[in-house]
């Protein structure tokens, strides 16, 4: 089944659908959940979450926003971080780097998969070595804007200045 077969399906709450959903992406997302969360039982109970927010939040996905799975990697990203923070871990046990980030969805064997993950790591090296430190420590280390600033010692401003530029350039890339 494809993507674009499985929104209505899921916007329509067929319990196949979920089935379907969960044997697509949960080993995916659950790598990048527990690249955070090392404890095991956390992480799986960390996936759990996070399929039932995408079951409960499917309308507010906007396919002209990206893919599927993009937005689903972001609700397990962020549902993992919000994890490590109800816990009280530290920042600094967040250690994933984009290389370590493309390479765990490129060992995947689904091809729905791979072809999300296809060239990321090519149009992140494009980017100036300021973007590639920006965008792996808030998006793929969890880091705040804030946390951002203080762990680069830039103004907070320049920081969410260079996040929307990057991100456009990020984005000029990919359209190409």
């Amino acid at each position: 089944m494809t993507q674009e077969q499985l929104i209505p399906l899921i916007l329509k709450k067929d319990d196949r659908a979920f089935t379907t959903m969960y044997d697509m992406y949960s080993k995916s997302l659950f790598a990048v959940i527990s690249n955070l969360v090392k404890d095991t039982e956390e992480a799986e109970d960390v996936l759990q979450e996070v399929f039932v927010k995408i079951w409960k939040n499917i309308e507010s996905y906007n396919d002209t926003k990206g893919r599927l799975y993009t937005w689903m990697l972001n609700i397990a990203r962020n549902t993992a971080i919000d994890k490590l923070r109800s816990k009280g871990y530290n920042n600094s046990q967040k250690n994933l780097s984009s290389d370590n980030f493309v390479h765990l969805l490129d060992d995947s064997n689904k091809l729905v998969n791979r072809i999300d993950t296809i060239g990321i790591q090519e149009f992140v090296k494009k980017l100036k070595p300021k973007c590639i430190q920006i965008i792996e420590l808030l998006f793929f280390k969890g880091y705040t804007q804030q946390e951002a600033s203080d762990e680069l010692e830039i103004p907070l401003g320049t920081v969410k200045t260079q996040n929307r530029n990057c991100i456009n350039d990020l984005r000029t890339y990919l359209q190409v």
